[in-house]
């Protein structure tokens, strides 16, 4: 069975010129925490309630769909 997406928290966002970017970290039902990608902030911008319920495969297709966007702006 695959694993939903129980808890997400997004950041830390940068405060400063070459901070790290932020990262999308979620938590499965099963407790297992994973990072699944940066993100560039000035780009494209997620709320953690996104990701509640969703599949580690819908995130990352999310993720994707939110870049397409961006790029075809």
């Amino acid at each position: 069975m695959t694993q939903k997406i129980a808890k997400c928290q997004i950041g830390p966002y940068p405060k400063t010129l070459g901070d790290q970017m932020p990262a999308v970290e979620v938590t499965f039902e099963d407790g297992t925490v994973k990072k699944l990608f940066e993100f560039y902030p000035d780009e494209i911008a997620f709320r953690a309630s996104e990701f509640l319920g969703l599949t580690e495969d819908e995130a990352l297709r999310l993720r994707h769909e939110r870049d397409v966007e961006y790029l075809q702006r």
